[in-house]
């Protein structure tokens, strides 16, 4: 029997349909990939699945008492709980029965209850089956295995950056261990250890699990089958990730021919009846006339907007943009043991990578300047100019319509260019007006992205730009790094963004901090 069954289901937002008369099962054994362009429905579909939304039409039924436990990013951390408190929640239950026991034991003290003794004993039975008296150090491998540890257990939840907060909840559900996981992209602040350590617990898990993911080489070696979002339709493929696209390719290949030729088809049927609707063949014309009017007319196909945009050059004569010179960086006190004494050149490519929280995003602001260092210095070229892309999504207003706040942000531009930049982001017009809360991450992402086109730079500072974004978006950004002129620093936990040789060094922050 299925754990999940999806069927006829149909959901619109604003004009747009993601989905019609969509249906799919999730089974005890799978291992299931949500993928689909930015903004088809995948998080729609995640919040229809958890209960969050409820669809237009159709039927999401869960296999009766089955435990669905589901990646919350917006769950309530409370000042003065500690990381170690916070995790504990997890097993709230165990320690109610552990307070259970110990009331059960104090009553038996005071008169004796042979009754008492008996249930605590049972109580104690459960505990030990559960294996309560292990759960300090499932907890510390949990947190251990996606980067906690080394903010120490104490570490006040409320003081946790964006990818820190983020951990604490995944490692929160993890602990969990409920029959299905749903997780929304769960390695948007994860470096590459502890996705791979991520990706060891996944293919251990004994359960099923839902994943959304744009990271295809993460989501390649979790999963056993996909369902893809693909213009109305969810179609589940089983198998790898790289058979499914081959199939979700022949199909679309398939349909094409046969929409072709059902085109002729009609178009030849209708020029029949043009021909001798009024002849002595009208009664043959009639009856084609009605053939076409019960005949199931298959939609046109849809293309996907393509992404293609460039990253505006500003010209300098300098060959030497940055040098650091003994640079330390952290807040109130250092954040990596060994000094940075790096340069970036004229049209170097340069990657930041180490473990979340070990300083990528500060050393960035440091030499944006919004920090100060803690030691040492570093220089910019004076014809150095800047342009900086932050990997968090937030807006000065959510209400706001993408071109309303790039017409904020760039007064004199006209709308029609603002327009043409969303548009080179593969954003269409509606997408444009419509209130930025409302878009997806992915498609937040791209106006941020076509905000850079109007700041002119030649050092470009760009943290975790894949986050949220399709695969076509990121071949498309990695070809506007690749082809920018100038010098380019680039945080991103995806090893597959940076394939190939266009990287010309890598500033590794674990090395510096061994």
């Amino acid at each position: 029997m299925s754990l999940l069954t999806v069927k006829d289901l149909s959901q619109s937002f604003i004009d747009k349909t993601l989905y019609e008369d969509a249906s799919f099962v999730l089974n005890k054994e799978d291992h299931m990939g949500v993928t689909g362009q930015n903004g088809v429905g995948k998080s729609t579909l995640i919040k229809i699945l958890t209960g969050e939304i409820i669809p237009d039409d159709g039927q999401v039924k869960w296999q009766n008492k089955v435990d669905v436990g589901y990646l919350d990013q917006y769950a309530k951390l409370v000042p003065g709980v500690t990381i170690r408190g916070f995790l504990r929640t997890a097993f709230d239950h165990l320690y109610q029965k552990e307070k259970e026991l110990n009331e059960l034991y104090t009553k038996y003290a005071e008169n004796g209850d042979e009754v008492l003794l008996e249930k605590a004993g049972k109580v104690q039975t459960y505990l030990e089956e559960n294996n309560f008296y292990d759960l300090d150090t499932e907890i510390e491998r949990v947190a251990s295995g996606l980067g906690l540890a080394e903010l120490g257990f104490d570490h006040d939840v409320s003081k946790l950056s964006g990818g820190q907060r983020s951990k604490i909840i995944l490692a929160k559900l993890l602990l969990q261990n409920p029959d299905v996981l749903v997780l929304d992209e769960p390695t948007n602040y994860l470096d590459v250890s502890h996705i791979d350590w991520l990706v060891d617990y996944l293919n251990d898990f004994d359960g099923a699990f839902i994943v959304v993911s744009h990271d295809y080489d993460f989501l390649g070696r979790i999963t056993n089958c996909i369902i893809d979002i693909d213009f109305g339709t969810i179609t589940r493929y089983t198998g790898t990730l790289k058979q499914a696209m081959r199939q979700k390719a022949a199909n679309r290949e398939t349909y094409l021919k046969a929409y072709a030729n059902q085109q002729r088809k009609i178009a030849k049927t209708e020029a029949y009846i043009r021909k001798n609707k009024a002849g002595t063949r009208a009664k043959s014309a009639k009856s084609r006339q009605k053939q076409l009017d019960k005949m199931d007319i298959l939609n046109p196909p849809k293309n996907n907007r393509k992404v293609h945009f460039e990253f505006p050059y500003v010209a300098t004569a300098s060959n030497l943009l940055l040098q650091t010179q003994d640079l330390v960086i952290g807040y109130d006190q250092a954040l990596v043991k060994s000094a940075f004494n790096f340069s970036v050149g004229g049209d170097e490519k340069v990657a930041i990578t180490g473990f979340n929280g070990i300083g990528k995003t500060t050393l960035l602001k440091t030499l944006l300047g919004q920090l100060k260092p803690i030691y040492g210095s570093f220089e910019l070229s004076v014809t150095a100019k800047l342009a900086y892309f932050k990997q968090d999504l937030t807006w000065p207003n959510g209400n706001m319509t993408p071109l309303q706040y790039l017409q904020e942000e760039f007064e004199r531009k006209k709308p029609k260019e603002l327009r043409q930049a969303l548009a080179r982001m593969g954003l269409t017009a509606q997408q444009a007006m419509s209130p930025l809360k409302e878009l997806s991450g992915g498609e937040q992402e791209k106006v941020k992205l076509a905000k850079m086109q109007f700041e002119p730079a030649n050092l470009l500072f760009l943290d975790e730009p894949t986050n949220h974004l399709d695969n076509d978006t990121k071949d498309a950004l990695r070809k506007a790094i690749v082809n920018f002129p100038g010098g380019v620093i680039i945080v991103s936990h995806e090893r597959d963004f940076f394939r190939g040789d266009w990287v010309d060094k890598t500033i590794d922050l674990e090395k510096l901090n061994a």
